[in-house]
């Protein structure tokens, strides 16, 4: 494209002074009635292209105008989904963000819908109860937008602490939790009752309960999670949002999500315990010890102080 540059008048003009602006720059109100590049105009491209690391200059090239035009996306103006060129833009970087923040890891956030990104966007999916295909379009923004004052000021880069609490802390959390906890096979249930163990251990009072199905749950149930061996798969929509027992940090944050997004009363979520396709013979009493350890203190994590 031909370079605008101060001098310019009409249409084009126009727009770019309306993207400067809802960027924050400051235009002088004559040139925009006129549609005018002046001084302020390009004070303002000058400025827009070095908190952009482009080259110095205030004239609006194909670079600057590529920049000016991603800036200027926000979430939900278009479907994002991995593609050759990839996405790029504010509205990559917002979802990124937001991911981050709720525990589905983008990496770094660089404002390209790449490989990670496209994993991010598909396990949140899968956690929300949606098809995990990785495209993000309406169903998968309203679902961030859900969780806004989940992610809502925080920093996409973190510190997000989510591990393990103290005992003081985690048996006052126990007392009020009011947990379901259903198993899809044998070996979930090991896990299911071994959680219940522990729970029991860490304070008497603990309102955990291990049933069968969501019909035996007390009134004190305020959240229903099944616990399952089984893989799930990645073609069909789960009934429920499902995570994975994988990360252990991020984990209490994606249960969380899972939970609060749920549309069931009380809210439900599976989680999917990492035993592989063939148990038979690999799955040792320490593995479900060790798992029933995770999902508690998960467990305890997750529900402190949320309200579902």
């Amino acid at each position: 494209m031909e370079p605008i540059q101060e001098g310019a008048q009409g249409a084009a003009v126009e727009d770019i002074q309306e993207r400067l602006k809802s960027l924050g720059y400051r235009i002088d109100e004559g040139e925009l009635a006129g549609q005018a590049f002046g001084r302020s105009t390009a004070t303002a491209v000058a400025r827009f292209r070095l908190d952009h690391e482009l080259s110095l200059g205030e004239a609006v090239d194909a670079p600057t105008w590529s920049a000016l035009v991603d800036e200027c996306y926000q979430l939900g103006d278009r479907t994002l989904y991995l593609r050759l060129p990839n996405f790029h833009g504010n509205d990559v970087r917002q979802l990124q963000e937001r991911l981050n923040v709720l525990g589905f890891s983008c990496g770094e956030v660089d404002g390209c819908y790449g490989v990670h990104t496209e994993a991010a966007v598909k396990l949140f999916q899968e956690s929300v109860g949606a098809l995990a295909d990785g495209m993000a379009f309406q169903d998968t923004f309203d679902a961030i937008e859900r969780l806004k004052h989940v992610w809502g000021g925080k920093p996409a880069a973190g510190p997000h602490p989510s591990g393990a609490m103290g005992f003081a802390r985690a048996a006052s959390v126990l007392e009020g939790i009011g947990l379901g906890i259903m198993a899809e096979d044998p070996i979930s249930r090991n896990v299911a009752g071994r959680v219940l163990n522990l729970a029991e251990a860490t304070n008497s009072s603990c309102s955990i309960e291990v049933i069968n199905t969501a019909d035996e749950a007390s009134p004190a149930v305020r959240a229903l999670v099944t616990l399952s061996a089984t893989p799930h798969d990645p073609k069909a929509k789960p009934a429920v949002g499902s995570v994975a027992l994988d990360d252990v940090d991020t984990l209490p944050l994606r249960l969380r999500t899972a939970l609060q997004v749920s549309r069931k009363r009380p809210p439900a979520a599976r989680i999917e315990l990492p035993v592989g396709s063939d148990p038979n013979g690999s799955f040792t009493i320490g593995d479900a010890q060790t798992y029933a350890v995770l999902l508690l203190d998960a467990f305890c994590v997750a529900f402190d102080g949320v309200q579902l």
